[in-house]
């Protein structure tokens, strides 16, 4: 059986994604995926708070999304894939993500990626 120590493994700004956090995010994946289409995007632009309301969103669930807070969303059960179809509604990239994560400003976290060798110029 391989289990996961995540005392030791964890990393500031990411959360295990497992069953628990699946079923937690269940509402907000599923209307995330939604935006796979044109219209739902466009729905979702003109009445967010509705958008969410009619997917099932919790009312944490709904602030986090209109506040934009990624950190938050994915503490309430968000995976990161269908989040980043959330984000790119707005035109925020990999990287606004990450530095939300890592509590850093974009361009901070550009220059910790630049010096571990990670991003090129």
């Amino acid at each position: 059986m391989f289990v996961v120590n995540t005392q030791s493994n964890k990393i500031p700004g990411t959360y295990i994604f497992d069953g628990a956090m699946a079923m937690k995010g269940y509402a907000l994946n599923r209307m995330c995926y939604s935006f796979n289409s044109a219209e739902s995007r466009k729905k979702f632009k003109a009445f967010p708070d509705a958008y969410c309301r009619s997917y099932g969103l919790s009312r944490e669930q709904i602030n986090a999304v209109t506040d934009l807070d990624v950190l938050r969303m994915l503490q309430l059960g968000g995976n990161i894939y269908y989040l980043a179809k959330l984000t790119g509604i707005y035109g925020m990239t990999v990287q606004d993500i990450g530095a939300q994560q890592t509590g850093k400003s974009i361009d901070e976290f550009r220059a910790m990626l630049l010096a571990q060798g990670q991003l090129t110029e």
